[in-house]
């Protein structure tokens, strides 16, 4: 009896696993022919994954609705599907939610909701949601202005181990341009500007 119960809870642990690893192994060939720009073959893995729920899948498809990639353009769409994934506390999810509401991408401008989500997203470490929490406090947009927090924020953006140096680079090369923003943010951090 011991054994029968035994197989039945293997059985049971494999069946509920099963899946999970389907929807994963979905979500890494999306991903891949994503990457490879084969977004008509991707669409279809991505969708099927994020309809199961995965979190990542979610945002990627997001990524092929707004950009209209395997599919026709449809901001309105990927708005949804950014949604779900931010609602799973994922950080890629919640930085595309919060561009959505700052720039008006499938819904109205909303800085405060961009805020919300930048800040979501920045805690989990995403240097671009790092970089835009410090630029609102900066600038005061959907926050109040706050020197000493766009400060902080602004530091761990350009520090950050993924994708500090590329910010960095680009507040560079726009200040290199005249941006007058990337000029401060620079300047605030104590970069030389030329």
């Amino acid at each position: 009896m011991k054994k029968l119960v035994s197989i039945i809870c293997l059985l049971l642990t494999f069946t509920i696993n099963m899946p999970a690893q389907n929807v994963d192994k979905l979500f890494k060939e999306g991903k891949a022919l994503y990457e490879a720009k084969n977004y008509a073959q991707a669409f279809p893995k991505l969708k099927l994954a994020a309809e199961k729920g995965h979190k990542k899948a979610q945002y990627r498809l997001g990524r092929c609705y707004e950009k209209g990639r395997g599919v026709a353009k449809d901001e309105a769409v990927a708005f949804q599907w950014y949604t779900k994934s931010a609602a799973k506390d994922y950080a890629k999810g919640q930085y595309a939610l919060a561009m959505c509401y700052k720039e008006g991408i499938g819904t109205t401008k909303d800085h405060k909701k961009a805020v919300e989500y930048f800040a979501k997203a920045a805690q989990q470490d995403n240097a671009d949601a790092q970089y835009h929490l410090g630029k609102s406090y900066l600038k005061g947009k959907g926050v109040t202005a706050d020197e000493k927090k766009a400060k902080s924020w602004l530091s761990k953006a350009v520090n950050n181990k993924k994708g500090g140096k590329d910010i960095l680079d680009k507040l560079r090369k726009k200040s290199s341009e005249g941006d007058k923003d990337a000029i401060n943010i620079l300047k605030l951090l104590g970069y030389s500007v030329k």
